[in-house]
Parts: structure tokens; C-alpha cells; sequence
């Protein structure tokens, strides 16, 4: 059972939400909450695994109970799952690390999914940690695994393991994955930064390909270089970026 508290300002949302978990074999519910000063007393007093955090409720905003509850470096902090009915702070969400943001309405299905991933983050927090290598722990890592964003009125949470390549398009990138492709408003050396540089490299100004991915990196007779994926897609390879992929040759 996974004890957690469920904190929104609105009783009837409350009251469907409280519903809906009970609903869940998994999910112990060991208190609720309407304000943000509640919520903290609660989650102090009950230390919960998983906590259903409404973002704008009376008081301060969810924000800032999340970022108390961080000041003591030893108080275990719940993993949150956000709940709101507005999309406009999904970025903040995955900032501070969520499991989920769930936008209401949003169906049993849509929380069960909630739920797993929820799950499988504090099962990771709860694994003993390995030592830290000379190369750094993945829990370490300073790098995105996964991406946020808005497309066709979702919030879409995207493992970056699932990115193929990235194509900058003016003030816009274009991610592709295996079946779909989306458009974000950022230019691509911003999201460059967020990459683990050992699985993603750039191969031209306005092409980033995860190496997972990539088949060969060929010369033409022309002399152009290109990069064949997997699926035989080619993507130019600019001259000075070559120097990239042979210095990551040499190092794996």
C-alpha cells in the first residue's frame, strides 16, 4: 500500500478524487487537505510516499509547499503527482521533479497511469543507491529524461530515450520519435544544453541525433558526410561538426 495524502482547495474535486483512489488497491489514504498550510502540517505530521498536490489553492501555491518542504535536506519528500485545470505550469511541474500533472477532468484511466508512474519513481527512490562511479550516478545526472510540453492540448511528458533526432525549424525544433513527430517553440542550441551530450550530438547547425539511433556515418562521393539512422533516414553532417562524432568514436 502506498500511503498519501491528497490536498485540494475544492471539496467536490476532493470528494471525486478521494473516490477514484479508493478505487485503487494500491493507494492508502491517510489525509486530506484544503490550503497550503494545511498540507504542510499533514504531510509533516504523516510523511506519505505520494502526496496529490492541487496547484492553486488558498494560501501560497503548490510551489511553495514544495519548496519548504525542501528546506530540511532530511524530511523525505513525497513524490507529487500535480493536479490543476490549468496546463500553463507543466514546465514547473517537471521542474521540481513530478511524477505526473493530471488535468482535470481527467479519467480513471488517465490516473491510473498516474498511479504506475508514481509508483515506479518511489520504488527508484527507495532502491539502495550504487556508489558513484568515476563516470557519476545516473541518479546524478545534470541532464533532461524527459521533456515537457504542450502539443494538440496535451501535456506531454517525452523520455528523451525516445528521441531519434531533432530539427531546428527558425525559432522552432522539431523532435521525432518512431512514429510521431512534434513542433516546440525553443531554439535548439537552448535544448541542446539540456542533453546528455554521451547520447545526443550535434551533427549539423540544425540537427541533433540520438547515437542509440544511428546505423553509419558515411562520406559521399561528393565529399558531403551524412548520418543513415536506423530506419535509413540520412541527415547531413556539417564539416565542423565531424570532429564531434570521431572525438566520440575514440571515447566508446
Amino acid at each position: 500500500m502506498i500511503p498519501t495524502i491528497l490536498a485540494d482547495d475544492e471539496l467536490l474535486a476532493r470528494q471525486k478524487l478521494r473516490q477514484m483512489l479508493l478505487d485503487e488497491g494500491e493507494i492508502q489514504l491517510v489525509g486530506e487537505s484544503a490550503t497550503t498550510s494545511e498540507t504542510l502540517e499533514l504531510v509533516r505530521q504523516q510523511k506519505p510516499d505520494l502526496l496529490f498536490l492541487d496547484i492553486r489553492m488558498h494560501g501560497k501555491d503548490a510551489f511553495d509547499v514544495v519548496r519548504e518542504l525542501s528546506l530540511d535536506p532530511d524530511f523525505p519528500m513525497p513524490t507529487i503527482v500535480f493536479t490543476t485545470a490549468h496546463d500553463g505550469y507543466a514546465l514547473r511541474a517537471f521542474e521540481v521533479h513530478a511524477a505526473d500533472y493530471l488535468l482535470k477532468p481527467f479519467t480513471s484511466e488517465r490516473l491510473k497511469v498516474a498511479i504506475r508512474r508514481a509508483t515506479l519513481q518511489i520504488q527508484s527512490r527507495q532502491k539502495p543507491q550504487p556508489a558513484i562511479s568515476s563516470q557519476g550516478a545516473a541518479a546524478n545526472n545534470p541532464y533532461a529524461n524527459r521533456i515537457v510540453f504542450k502539443s494538440r492540448g496535451r501535456i506531454l511528458f517525452l523520455p528523451v530515450s525516445s528521441i531519434r533526432w531533432i530539427g531546428a525549424e527558425e525559432n522552432y525544433v522539431r523532435i521525432c520519435t518512431e512514429g510521431e513527430s512534434y513542433l516546440l517553440r525553443e531554439p535548439i542550441g537552448r535544448l541542446e544544453e539540456k542533453l546528455d551530450p554521451q547520447l545526443f550530438l550535434r551533427v549539423h547547425r540544425s540537427s541533433i541525433v540520438n547515437l542509440q539511433f544511428v546505423k553509419e556515418v558515411r562520406t559521399e562521393s561528393s565529399g558531403e558526410s551524412v548520418v543513415i539512422l536506423m530506419n535509413g533516414q540520412r541527415l547531413s553532417m556539417s564539416r565542423s561538426y565531424r570532429s564531434r562524432i570521431n572525438e566520440w568514436l575514440t571515447h566508446n
